[in-house]
């Protein structure tokens, strides 16, 4: 009931309305138009199918049979005795029904088929909960992709602007002998190269805007960006072995592996019960009628029977030797698929620590370098007016400060990411995360 008014104001937002979209709005509209996560949901309601299927191995099963069936019987007779009439032509009509019921009473293979039916289900959620994860993730660095693609093109339009200028003041300063016909030439070069990254900036931002269009069906306008509320955080608790252990016991991918490894411990089970008995209660209602038959007298007959059924297989051409071998084989497969699952596990996950924690003193380093490039810029300016600075100078210092403002943006969303991907390392990343993640949007 709360994701149609999302969507809907999501979609206000993507028409132009006052209000522009934000990530949480942007996850729901990708939640319900994402193809691939569709098609993971609806993997999902197909594996909880398993279980009824498992059930109905233990169940009984009833079958209805029922025929009508035209006989044409011709009849002779040899002896000396002959009943009168008994030889010849007989033409008559026969049909019934019959009602059979099979309950399983000793069945190993198809008791251990239930217990793998839970196992398969289990997998299913967690291929689900993986989905989930996905999709946050996905939505988030397509979200953060436009905004930096944003802010590339603003910085492009603001750097060719401010040479734009420092060209305008080459060309009076040659006009009246107080600068060479050099500096003119450099603020032109760097005005032309700014212009080529800026068409190159654009580009670049109709790619990432298709690219998030892919994901809600609709072409984003007006994102929300980056506010002030953007603060950095280092992960709780400060301790990456800690983040480890959680991942071991949360993450859905080695969930998915240990349900495969108990899988295949079963399938050997499975397989060794080719090799035992079978036993089933029967039970059968048949009823039949005749009508025209011998000497033109129809018949009926009921039949009613109930027992216990054993089968003992001995012999199936060696093939139930086989699956067990190949079950004990793959057994071992995914033995040491969980043994990789748990390193790959732990590798991702400090990687994902690692990433937040390098991302948030990049951060610092960049909004520090970002500081001194402002001030190198007014040095440079002041420099210039007095003597002491060329006009190469100048640009030297304008490239450097829109280039740390460029590498600034880019950590500060990296940052965002890394922290989504440490959350979905340790299998607990959710839609509350990506609301934390959206208040630093205003």
């Amino acid at each position: 009931m709360k994701m149609m008014p999302r969507i809907f104001l999501f979609v206000l937002g993507m028409s132009g309305a006052a209000s522009a979209a934000d990530l949480v709005d942007t996850y729901h509209a990708a939640q319900a138009n994402d193809p691939l996560f569709s098609a993971a949901r609806a993997s999902q309601q197909a594996g909880q199918e398993k279980l009824p299927q498992g059930r109905a191995l233990l169940m009984p099963s009833v079958n209805l049979t029922a025929n009508t069936t035209y006989n044409d019987l011709t009849t002779q007779y040899r002896g000396a005795f002959l009943i009168p009439g008994a030889a010849g032509n007989h033409r008559y009509n026969s049909n019934g029904y019959g009602v059979t019921l099979v309950q399983p009473l000793f069945r190993q293979q198809n008791w251990i088929a239930y217990t793998e039916a839970e196992l398969q289900v289990a997998q299913s959620e967690a291929q689900f909960k993986i989905a989930e994860q996905d999709l946050v993730l996905r939505v988030a660095q397509a979200y953060f992709d436009v905004l930096i693609a944003q802010d590339s093109v603003r910085l492009a339009e603001a750097q060719k602007t401010a040479i734009k200028e420092q060209l305008a003041q080459a060309k009076r300063n040659f006009e009246v002998g107080t600068a060479t016909i050099t500096d003119t030439h450099e603020a032109q070069a760097r005005h032309d190269l700014t212009s080529a990254q800026e068409i190159a900036a654009q580009n670049n931002l109709e790619i990432k805007r298709r690219t998030l269009q892919q994901l809600i069906n609709t072409l984003p306008k007006d994102l929300q960006s980056l506010g002030k509320q953007f603060k950095l955080e280092a992960p709780q608790p400060a301790d990456m072995e800690q983040w480890v252990n959680d991942a071991q016991l949360n993450s859905p991918q080695l969930a998915i592996a240990q349900a495969g490894a108990q899988l295949a411990e079963k399938e050997v089970a499975r397989n060794r019960g080719g090799h035992y008995p079978t036993v089933d209660l029967v039970a059968n209602y048949s009823k039949s009628a005749a009508t025209g038959g011998s000497f033109g007298v129809g018949s009926d007959s009921t039949s009613k029977s109930i027992g216990v059924q054993l089968n003992l297989p001995i012999f199936q051409g060696g093939a139930t030797s086989s699956k067990w071998r190949e079950a004990e084989a793959n057994r071992e497969r995914a033995s040491q698929e969980l043994e990789n699952a748990r390193r790959s596990v732990a590798l991702q996950t400090r990687q994902a620590y690692l990433g937040v924690v390098s991302g948030i003193e990049q951060v610092k380093a960049l909004q520090q370098a970002l500081t001194s490039s402002e001030s190198l810029l007014e040095a440079s300016k002041l420099g210039q007016e007095v003597g002491v600075r060329t006009n190469l100078d100048v640009l030297n210092a304008q490239q450097q400060l829109f280039s740390t403002r460029h590498d600034l943006y880019q950590a500060q969303y990296a940052y965002l990411i890394s922290e989504l991907r440490l959350k979905a390392a340790v299998g607990t990343l959710g839609e509350a995360d990506l609301g934390k993640v959206n208040l630093t949007l205003y």
